[in-house]
């Protein structure tokens, strides 16, 4: 059984979470981080979670952080039993969370109408391609499609090349934020209903959010925003310039106080009174020349050296961080942005922090993810009062499993 967090915003509620891969997984370990009581439900073979990333002696280290602090419980949902079970804990939770595809928990008897009867005061997180309804509904769905549909994806990338996508599930991971936020919001109105109610969350309206700035643009201008590589549209200076010693910095000066210090920085009196860049307007408007100007500052100079002089100015300035600068960094450390934490197979590993940091209820990391199936029997003895007489019948009829040690 695993330690689970004494104290935290969210300790006292109780949560299942029957998601996979990112996006439910995500919501859930939000969740877990701040004291909530999580059980998560993968199949007997496990969630396909374990076989994506980096694996240290077959263990998933992906896996090691995103099912950090929850109870693993594994159990057949293609057989009844399976499903008998699941519903059974779904009817002890304050919230479920979930990530299939709509229309599935129906199949299982386990759709809102069923679960809110039971428990009224459920909230019932539902995470999918394109939401619980529209023309849309029953498509496949995974965060990078979510990014094509959005617009996202088109942005992406220099303009002279095809369409890119960020090498991490960033789409699944703000659609899994999305779907906490829900919850809590939930959580809060049942304080006042009594009553729960569906958080219905679409991965591609998730990506769709960051187009914010683009949809009244195009509404009112006719605009369609193309890629533009590391700069920021609209933003002047914002882009990614390259250093002498093979390097890149991101400097991000587009107010007119900034660019005043950036340009004291650069000692170039010129560039802070050319009447070319003394606005905002004026500097978008001449964005390749002033790129240039500064480019040529950064190409004659060693990254760290830029970095310290527009530090000293008060000039947001970075360079592109590898994960080894992250590791060395004092910053990371002094944040706990780097925790290292206890493994069931591995001893310890270090996996990134909690966000946010609250100041009275802190959230933690007690324990990492570990083998599918390790609290099984755990929870069920304790949610569902069942005897190990009655644990060994569903393990031997297949409804429980249990995968290899460390998996």
């Amino acid at each position: 059984m695993k330690t689970l967090p004494p104290s935290g915003a969210l300790a006292g509620l109780r949560v299942l979470e029957m998601g996979s891969t990112v996006a439910g997984p995500f919501c859930g370990r939000l969740l877990a981080d701040f004291g909530a009581e999580v059980i998560k439900i993968e199949a007997p073979e496990g969630d396909p979670l374990r076989t994506m990333g980096e694996h240290q002696d077959g263990v998933s280290l992906y896996a090691a952080s995103l099912l950090r602090n929850k109870s693993l419980v594994t159990l057949d949902l293609r057989q009844a039993e399976g499903q008998a079970l699941a519903r059974e804990l779904a009817l002890r939770s304050d919230i479920v969370i979930e990530n299939f595809r709509p229309g599935t928990l129906e199949k299982w008897n386990m759709g809102y109408d069923v679960l809110s009867s039971g428990n009224p005061g459920v909230i019932l997180v539902r995470i999918s391609g394109y939401g619980q309804d529209g023309p849309y509904r029953d498509r496949p769905g995974y965060g990078v499609i979510g990014e094509a549909v959005s617009g996202v994806r088109h942005m992406t990338g220099d303009p002279d090349r095809p369409p890119a996508r960020v090498a991490v599930s960033m789409t699944d991971y703000l659609t899994g934020l999305y779907g906490a936020f829900g919850a809590m919001m939930a959580v809060h109105a049942r304080q006042a209903t009594g009553k729960g109610q569906v958080v219905d969350a679409a991965l591609y309206e998730g990506a769709f959010s960051m187009m914010e700035p683009f949809v009244p643009a195009y509404d009112k201008l006719g605009t369609v925003p193309a890629r533009t590589g590391s700069r920021l549209p609209g933003s002047t200076p914002n882009n990614l310039y390259p250093t002498r010693d093979g390097g890149h910095v991101h400097i991000a000066a587009m107010s007119d106080a900034v660019f005043r210090r950036l340009a004291a920085a650069m000692e170039d009196a010129g560039l802070g009174e050319d009447a070319r860049y003394a606005t905002a307007a004026l500097r978008r408007a001449n964005e390749e020349a002033l790129d240039a100007r500064i480019a040529a500052w950064t190409s004659a100079r060693e990254q760290a050296a830029i970095e310290r002089a527009l530090a000293a100015a008060s000039v947001p300035a970075a360079r592109a961080y590898t994960l080894a600068d992250i590791f060395d960094d004092p910053h990371y450390r002094a944040r706990r942005m780097l925790q290292r934490v206890p493994h069931d197979v591995l001893g310890d590993v270090t996996v990134a922090g909690v966000v946010p940091q609250l100041s009275g209820t802190p959230g933690c990391i007690t324990q990492a993810g570990g083998a599918a199936g390790r609290d099984t029997r755990d929870v069920l003895s304790r949610w569902l009062n069942l005897d190990a007489a009655r644990l060994d019948a569903l393990a031997q009829q297949g409804v429980l499993g249990q995968m290899e040690a460390g998996a």
